[in-house]
């Protein structure tokens, strides 16, 4: 059974407190990451139905910062799956005070695994793209893992 990317979409927000805050009076990456994860695991969960880990985290990209009181949004999306693993794409956004516009801070992709209750991996549904953009990320999504294949061959 396919599934289409709009069933396990998946929104957060965060309300970035001072316990949140670097020396430098930013959001620590750490925590950023650690938000990121979740709402990557919500996503393959929705997905497939099964329970999940991260097996890798690719391009995590910090472009701006985030500071104390602002509202951190989190947008996931299944972009490509194989055998067992799903590729889920989550960007970072900061919503502004006045208007709701969203400004990008941050995105990475997020390998995760479905597991049985052994933690061995199991298969998770193929994914329905619905228009070109779905198109382009699956294209994308399916050079990131040749890619991750290249590298573990390598010893990386």
């Amino acid at each position: 059974m396919k599934k289409r990317v709009g069933d396990s979409l998946t929104e957060n927000a965060y309300f970035v407190q001072s316990s949140h805050i670097n020396g430098y009076g930013r959001l620590f990456g750490g925590d950023l990451m650690r938000w990121m994860d979740v709402v990557a695991g919500i996503v393959s969960r929705r997905h497939c139905g099964k329970e999940i880990t991260t097996a890798a985290i690719d391009q995590l990209v910090f472009k701006e910062p985030a500071f104390v009181n602002d509202i951190v949004v989190l947008v996931g999306k299944i972009t490509y799956v194989g055998r067992s693993s799903m590729e889920v794409r989550v960007d970072a956004f900061v919503e502004e005070r006045e208007d709701g516009t969203r400004r990008l801070i941050n995105h990475a992709y997020f390998v995760m695994v479905a597991i049985d209750e052994n933690g061995k991996p199991i298969e998770v549904p193929g994914l329905v793209l619905e228009n070109e953009n779905q198109q382009i990320e699956w294209e994308g999504g399916k050079k990131r893992y040749l890619l991750r294949k290249d590298r573990k061959l390598e010893g990386y």
